[in-house]
């Protein structure tokens, strides 16, 4: 994807997303936007237990947001849950990838890395190619296999930088920037 391509796509999703952040007037206790965001901030800092509390509270108060769901799926990955991860990228991949084509990436890509350290391997490469066809950044990594376990396993070392997470951060930030400017 070159960068007039991926700007348009970020800015596309921006037009999606920018209502959603209008209700100004909530509390920030009751405004899933408001969890959400602290969600993607504690995982971006490593602190995945605490992200997964405040994006189960982001959720509760509105179980439709498909952001949140792909966070979740990539928090769940770093926490080791990777059942729980593939049911979360599950009920993101379930909807209209066409509203918002970078939050159903990452939920692929997570649902990938669940199934890779699940020993999935044939199901993780579809979710990888899911996740690339949406988002061309979203390289699958390779797929190594332990030969004797018979079982795939994600990368040996877990970053706090998943690339889902990364992607829904990029835009949370621009979203963020976007509202904050036009006011």
């Amino acid at each position: 994807m070159d960068i007039r391509t991926g700007l348009l796509v970020i800015v596309a999703s921006l037009l999606i997303i920018t209502p959603a952040l209008s209700a100004e007037n909530t509390p920030a206790e009751d405004n899933p936007w408001y969890w959400y965001n602290q969600a993607v901030d504690l995982a971006n800092a490593g602190q995945f237990s605490a992200a997964l509390a405040a994006n189960e509270k982001a959720l509760s108060l509105n179980e439709s947001m498909p952001l949140a769901w792909a966070n979740q799926a990539g928090i769940l990955v770093q926490l080791g849950r990777y059942e729980d991860a593939i049911v979360a990228a599950d009920r993101v991949v379930s909807v209209n990838a066409t509203d918002l084509p970078n939050a159903y990436a990452a939920a692929y890509y997570s649902k990938g890395d669940a199934l890779r350290a699940l020993g999935r391997v044939n199901e993780a490469a579809d979710a990888y190619t899911q996740a690339y066809s949406l988002d061309s950044s979203l390289v699958p990594p390779s797929m190594v296999t332990d030969k004797t376990a018979g079982t795939a396993h994600p990368s040996a070392t877990k970053s706090p930088f998943h690339p889902g997470i990364i992607i829904v951060s990029i835009l949370v930030a621009l979203v963020c920037y976007r509202a904050r400017c036009s006011q």
